[in-house]
């Protein structure tokens, strides 16, 4: 319910500013607005209330918000009025420039409002950094990293040469930039290991998402009801060293035993009070104990905090915003594999971007990131959305001819139908992941 409701909340907000952007440059060049609704109400809608020309309402299908503008091609298919003559008050009547600048408005209002979101979040929280060196216990690798040389306990010391600030940013540089060689440090030892060209791609076949994790102690910080460690005997706070013949401290490396050994009962080594305790259990057939362990990182690692005054927060909130949508662009060259394709998702991938406990400020940094992906996806020249009209429009423009009627409305229904079949494709995956899970 709170995923769900931080979801709402946030599209809410976009879709209201995004509509306000093309609803504003509409009003002021006397351009008539009769709709402006959040979300869309085919048949009937949940509120309205007509103030002047335009009625402005909230409908009952969460799928998006709209704008409708007298005397323009879109989503509502209005074929009767672009029969009869233009109106000074409509769009099509307006000059080229003048429906360019509502048309771009939506999309420059989701990217003002991302970098003000970014801006003000680095204001107010400021900006936390975990650097490599500070990894006490150096990193888990996923099983991917063996084959090329990799090993749990190493540290990693550059990425083609240079040292890498902030050990959260190391994963997502090994997806999108050409990271070729690491250094890594093994038993006080430089070494330098190597990538194949393609491991961006190998990673997102392989469906791993993090390379590389934060290697840290198996301490628990609770105790599942229903799982064979509380009938066991297991409390929160014990320390978890081993498993049957094989000894560690580390969570990953006992997580990794336990998948291994589903459905067996299975020797659990803790310390409790300084006291070296064995318990038998039976691992679940998921490869579970029902244990979790402590969530906090700072408890291990000594992060660094850096505190922005205002003039700060703005160039560091552009900076920010530009890094999500190159990033984010970069991503798009994984859709067009099999295994890319298969990651799309819809409203369930996007409510996991949200904690499942309220943080305002990861609440906020996930609106602004949302908003520049909005903005992103709206600005492609594909027709139906706001980059398919501008399109339209710079031909226009540049020949002085513009686009007939008929083209536009014929491009209208299939960018209409290519949008709603994405839609279905990826909540369609969400529900095939979740059956699957």
């Amino acid at each position: 319910m709170i995923l769900a409701l931080q979801l709402l909340l946030s599209l809410s907000l976009l879709i209201l500013l995004h509509e306000a952007g093309h609803f504003i440059p509409a009003k002021l060049f006397k351009t008539r607005v009769e709709k402006f609704y959040l979300f869309f109400d085919p048949y009937f809608s949940l509120l309205k209330k007509k103030i002047g020309e335009t009625e402005y309402g909230i409908g009952w299908l969460p799928l998006g918000g709209y704008v409708k503008i007298s005397g323009m091609v879109d989503e509502s298919m209005d074929k009767e009025q672009m029969k009869k003559p233009s109106e000074p008050w409509e769009f099509r009547s307006k000059p080229a420039w003048q429906r360019l600048i509502i048309m771009i408005g939506g999309v420059t209002v989701n990217v003002l409002l991302g970098i003000f979101i970014y801006s003000m979040v680095l204001w107010n929280w400021g900006k936390q950094t975990l650097p490599p060196e500070e990894l006490t216990y150096g990193v888990h690798c996923d099983s991917l990293l063996y084959q090329f040389g990799f090993r749990d306990g190493d540290r990693i010391i550059a990425l083609n040469g240079e040292k890498p600030e902030n050990f959260g940013e190391i994963n997502k540089e090994l997806l999108l930039e050409d990271i070729h060689t690491i250094t890594i440090n093994r038993f006080g030892e430089n070494r330098d290991l190597s990538l194949p060209e393609d491991f961006g791609q190998m990673l997102v076949d392989s469906g791993v998402h993090r390379p590389f994790a934060e290697r840290i102690p198996f301490v628990i910080d609770s105790v599942l009801s229903g799982g064979s460690a509380i009938e066991a005997g297991v409390l929160k706070g014990d320390s978890i060293t081993g498993v049957d013949h094989f000894y560690t401290p580390y969570f990953q490396d006992i997580q990794r035993y336990l998948k291994n050994n589903a459905g067996n009962t299975i020797a659990l080594h803790i310390v409790r009070g300084g006291e070296n305790i064995r318990l038998n259990m039976k691992v679940s057939a998921k490869g579970t104990i029902g244990v979790a362990p402590m969530p906090k990182l700072d408890r291990y690692f000594k992060f660094h905090h850096r505190n922005y005054t205002l003039a700060e927060a703005i160039p560091a909130g552009f900076h920010e915003a530009w890094s999500t949508v190159t990033d984010y662009s970069s991503q798009l060259k994984f859709l067009f594999s099999k295994s890319g394709a298969k990651q799309i998702g819809g409203f369930a991938t996007f409510a996991k971007l949200f904690p499942d406990k309220w943080d305002w400020e990861i609440f906020w940094v996930r609106t602004a990131f949302i908003s520049l992906i909005l903005a992103f996806m709206n600005i492609l020249p594909i027709p139906a959305l706001d980059g398919g009209h501008v399109m339209f429009l710079l031909w226009e423009m540049i020949t002085g001819k513009a686009v007939s009627q008929k083209v536009l409305e014929r491009s209208q229904i299939i960018g209409m139908v290519l949008l709603l079949g994405l839609m279905v494709y990826g909540n369609g995956m969400d529900i095939v992941r979740a059956l699957v899970k």
